[in-house]
């Protein structure tokens, strides 16, 4: 309960302040969050991390796969084998069809 009060008034703090900014400056903050989100630093750098999380699962899974050995669910088994074939099959760009570099 407490954490959906905390919500709550998160919720309504944000709102009066966004009322208070008007619709300027909330273009500004827009304008400026798209920027961001396309400067190539920020894009490779996010990539570098998606990549290297992919890798560190890969290898999690081995080594947990090893030791847990048959007593994995076969609905995870098979989850786990698909993520595996789409990782496989990556040809050099993302889910957006923009290039890994």
């Amino acid at each position: 309960m407490r954490y959906r009060l905390t919500f709550a008034a998160g919720l309504a703090v944000g709102y009066v302040l966004g009322t208070r900014a008007g619709r300027e400056q909330y273009e500004k903050i827009k304008k400026s969050a798209r920027e961001l989100a396309q400067n190539p630093a920020v894009r490779n750098t996010a990539e570098s991390a998606a990549q290297q999380s992919r890798d560190l699962a890969g290898r999690a899974y081995h080594s947990v796969s090893g030791k847990v050995g048959e007593r994995v669910p076969d609905s995870v088994a098979d989850r786990m084998r698909a993520v595996r074939a789409r990782s496989n099959g990556r040809t050099g760009t993302d889910d957006w069809g923009s290039g890994t570099t």
